[in-house]
């Protein structure tokens, strides 16, 4: 019975090899639906319900699921054959009649990757080669918006989905050992994430939400034009760091914000697609949190690991690697965010995506 929280996977360094299955790793929101008759509940990974943000998908689960099942998988947005995860959260809006425009300008897609229950039978300790084979059998009912994620037992088709569909927004494999139960909560399975690095502009600070020192670094690339993008954050120091950066970026801080690059963002305006340093964002912004940061002198350079970029920006918070005195800010553009190579006509994903 709902809610319950999804089976989870830790990260890896390299892809293990064993009594393995193999999934492209699906860049959306986590969602178990339970179906018993004709009522349908969409459970977010933090066991809130997802029915009212994404009300398409209530009929495509009635004709293509079993009467009764409990079916874990991904809601996915994708356009023009590549997932974008910025349409999707765009679909988690207080207001029903921008939630009822989206379903019909961005309709979601489900990929099913496991089963937690069929008809009178729960699965939860049946090993995954189990679960898969029951998943299989009911996805001969699927049509698109519902699909059957790909899966392979083999390592080398495994990496080919690695080096392949990241063209199409995917950013890693999913890893379950075939002989494991379902386990709520647990990181009993594996993931295998792209991971990259890049150079960036440091273009202010938030104070920590426990008010001692540096929460998160403002980063910044610039474009083409000449003009400093915001591209993300890199967060998640410990105490200590967090004091350190305080007393580096504290001398930096400008007392004229005209002098930013970013002194109009400042604006309640132009803060209003939540996409500018400041901003709140849909799943925190109702929270009472202060969101404010501060301008300094955007000259430091910043080394940052991450694992996805979209539309410019970093997907996710980055982690920082070290400084970078001998780059000169100007030197940090977006085309650091490369390109990967293009997907596969004939992938499996490109089905699903495409």
């Amino acid at each position: 019975m709902p809610p319950v929280k999804p089976m989870l996977a830790k990260p890896v360094p390299k892809l293990p090899e064993g009594e393995m299955s193999y999934e492209p790793k699906w860049d959306g929101f986590r969602c178990i639906v339970f179906r018993d008759g004709d009522e349908i509940v969409m459970g977010s990974r933090n066991e809130k319900p997802l029915n009212r943000y994404f009300p398409e998908m209530i009929e495509p689960f009635k004709a293509g699921l079993p009467e009764r099942c409990v079916v874990d998988g991904e809601l996915i947005v994708s356009i023009d054959g590549k997932l974008d995860f910025d349409a999707l959260g765009q679909r988690i809006h207080p207001a029903d009649s921008r939630v009822q425009m989206l379903a019909e300008k961005t309709p979601a897609d489900f990929v099913a990757f496991d089963i937690l229950a069929l008809d009178d039978r729960s699965l939860l300790k049946a090993p995954f080669s189990q679960r898969r084979a029951a998943l299989e059998s009911i996805a001969v009912g699927f049509e698109a918006p519902v699909h059957l994620a790909p899966a392979t037992n083999d390592p080398e088709t495994a990496m080919h989905w690695f080096d392949t569909t990241e063209a199409a927004g995917l950013d890693g494999l999913i890893i379950k050992p075939l002989g494991d139960p379902y386990v709520f909560d647990k990181r009993t399975q594996f993931k295998l994430k792209h991971v990259r690095s890049a150079d960036c502009v440091v273009a202010g600070y938030r104070i920590h939400k426990s008010g001692d020192g540096v929460g998160s670094l403002i980063l910044g690339l610039y474009a083409p034009d000449g003009q400093l993008w915001h591209v993300g954050v890199a967060a998640s120091f410990t105490a200590k760091k967090r004091k350190e950066l305080l007393a580096e970026m504290e001398p930096l801080a400008l007392d004229d914000i005209s002098e930013h690059p970013w002194s109009g963002w400042m604006d309640v305006e132009a803060n209003a697609d939540g996409s500018m340093p400041g901003a709140p964002n849909r799943w925190s912004g109702a929270d009472g949190r202060d969101h404010s940061w501060t301008p300094v002198l955007p000259n430091q350079v910043v080394e940052v690991q991450y694992n996805w970029a979209s539309a410019g920006r970093f997907r996710g918070t980055t982690r920082m690697l070290r400084w970078r005195p001998d780059r000169e800010p100007e030197s940090c553009s977006t085309e650091q965010l490369a390109d990967p190579p293009a997907l596969d006509s004939d992938s499996p994903v490109a089905t699903i995506v495409g």
